[in-house]
């Protein structure tokens, strides 16, 4: 639980560095060149890290949690997600998940960055923060959505490996509708490969008697 405790804090310390974000038409918003380097210096404290389907402690562990949260709602905008990264291992299983697999952003400083680029008429500002229980977000704009978005995944499979483990797979798609609400367009999005990190056939369960 410490570990989580410290992800507020880190949490905290870089939505204040984000939070009022104006974009205008044709900049590019980079989470990194905003946050800066987290270091013990800046507040910043260990939380968790993961690496190579591994957990580990990090100082400024945690801050996926906001890459993830901003590239979801960017997938429900104009705007367009210009540099995204995903972890190469799944290390979660499905449960109580609300979001297709594969749906999130990883940001390793300074290499491995979430970048969103703004190539519409209008400005656009992101709000980022936290209550008592849960991290919040918006990209506002000074023009009403023309356009409502739906994200799904599509091809989805999870391949036994002649190596002996599985591997898991799909494609992120979205649909996009007009303001009468038909269906305008079909987009590709990314395609995802990550090697899992636990047994995806569950146990049969035994049966009290």
């Amino acid at each position: 639980m410490w570990l989580q405790e410290n992800k507020v804090v880190n949490l905290k310390l870089a939505t204040t560095k984000l939070h009022g974000l104006i974009l205008k038409p044709g900049e590019t918003f980079s989470l990194w060149r905003l946050v800066g380097k987290p270091t013990k210096r800046k507040g910043y404290k260990e939380g968790m890290v993961l690496s190579n389907g591994t957990f580990q402690a990090g100082i400024g562990g945690g801050l996926c949690q906001l890459s993830n949260l901003i590239y979801w709602m960017t997938l429900h905008s104009p705007l367009t997600v210009t540099e995204r990264w995903r972890h190469t291992h799944d290390v979660f299983p499905d449960v109580n998940r609300t979001q297709p697999f594969a749906s999130g952003a990883t940001i390793v400083y300074n290499y491995v960055d979430l970048q969103v680029r703004n190539d519409t008429l209008d400005d656009y500002q992101l709000l980022v923060w936290l209550d008592k229980t849960h991290l919040h977000g918006e990209w506002r704009s000074n023009r009403i959505f023309e356009k409502r978005y739906e994200v799904y995944e599509s091809h989805h499979q999870i391949n036994h490996e002649w190596w002996g483990g599985y591997t898991r797979n799909n494609i992120i798609r979205r649909k996009v509708f007009d303001g009468k609400d038909d269906l305008i367009d079909d987009e590709f999005i990314t395609e995802n490969h990550a090697v899992m990190m636990y047994e995806p056939m569950l146990q049969e369960g035994t049966k009290n008697n």
